[in-house]
């Protein structure tokens, strides 16, 4: 077999898993996006639906690393290949965990709806549900720098990352004052507390992965680097 139709294989197989990432990265993110509607809309249809699709996630993580162990192992690819063989190992892990932060939120929805809360009750889940807007976002943003490898794109998102940073801790200041002006939602106040937290760790993942194209590219591990050394980094 000639040495250009086993690099033509190879570019297929990677194609063909950089479409299945894509596809994982898109169940994620619209995991996270109905699990904000059950909360905002107190569904536990909706809620459920979330965390019906929980396996699938975990499916897809295990399949797409067992493939690339194949990969490596047939193929014993070098340098740039190999950088993005591992990466793509990196950003599965990460979109896993954004759909376990989905699942998160899906399960205090629940339990906020068996413990009798009501959309009445006064809460800042349009807060919330800002919080998550801008976490969604910079996740599609981190997806589309993945498809074309990026890195301006993903260096926007390593700016970004600071908005949802800053929205957590005013959500944090809000519902301690909800706390303090009426016990009756300090139950209710913790649980979105945790919320919070997930969409800010969704947050996190998408500058994970943002690093990760940059380490595909340039070779470089950017982590625990401010974004103006990284940006010289990728010029």
């Amino acid at each position: 077999m000639s040495d250009k139709h086993l690099s033509t294989q190879f570019d297929a197989e990677l194609s063909g898993i950089s479409t299945r990432v894509l596809e994982m990265g898109g169940l994620v993110e619209s995991q996270v996006a109905q699990a904000i509607y059950a909360l905002t809309n107190f569904s536990g249809d909706t809620a459920s639906q979330v965390l019906s699709q929980e396996e699938t996630v975990n499916q897809m993580e295990v399949e797409i690393d067992r493939d690339l162990s194949t990969i490596i192992a047939r193929r014993q690819p070098t340098a740039r290949d190999l950088r993005l063989l591992i990466a793509i190992s990196k950003t599965i892990a990460n979109l896993e965990r954004v759909g376990d932060e989905a699942a998160r939120i899906a399960r205090t929805v629940q339990r906020l709806l068996n413990s009798g809360v009501s959309s009445r009750m006064r809460l800042p889940v349009s807060d919330l549900a800002f919080e998550s807007e801008l976490a969604i976002k910079q996740l599609r943003k981190a997806l589309d720098a993945f498809a074309r490898l990026d890195t301006d794109k993903a260096v926007e998102v390593l700016k970004q990352d600071d908005q949802i940073d800053q929205e957590f801790e005013g959500l944090m200041r809000k519902l301690i004052t909800f706390m303090m002006e009426d016990p009756r939602t300090i139950s209710s106040s913790i649980d979105l507390v945790f919320v919070a937290k997930a969409i800010e760790r969704v947050g996190d993942h998408a500058k994970n992965l943002a690093e990760v194209i940059i380490y595909v590219v340039k070779g470089t591990d950017v982590r625990h680097n401010p974004v103006s050394t990284i940006e010289t980094m990728v010029r």
